[in-house]
């Protein structure tokens, strides 16, 4: 079964960051999911996250494969370490790539009702 990630995206609309709490072992899941991967719970409610975070990885696309980013390389792909203790993933926008740094802060924004992250 899929999950329903419909919360996540008008929240994305709004300008605002969800993620899921798994109500069994209270722990953060992201990128949404159709049940926990540390209990297997299936009771995932949306909750508001800070929008806080620290780079954990990133790449540098200089290539883009997808028709739609065509022509915006160089652009930064980073896994973002938030303090609720999960994983977000998007862009880093507001800064040249080669000022992203690894411990980096950032903050969410929303570019095209799209999280990504700029430097805080």
């Amino acid at each position: 079964m899929a999950s329903d990630t419909l919360p996540y995206w008008e929240a994305c609309r709004r300008g605002e960051l969800l993620v899921q709490r798994c109500a069994a072992c209270a722990r953060w899941v992201h990128l949404p999911a159709a049940e926990c991967p540390h209990c297997g719970g299936t009771d995932l409610p949306y909750a508001p996250v800070s929008g806080e975070g620290r780079v954990h990885t990133f790449t540098v696309v200089h290539r883009s494969f997808v028709p739609e980013f065509r022509g915006r390389e160089p652009y930064v792909l980073a896994w973002i370490d938030l303090p609720e203790g999960v994983r977000a993933f998007g862009g880093v926008v507001g800064c040249p790539p080669g000022q992203v740094r690894i411990g980096m802060p950032v903050r969410v924004t929303f570019v095209d009702d799209l999280p990504q992250w700029r430097p805080a």
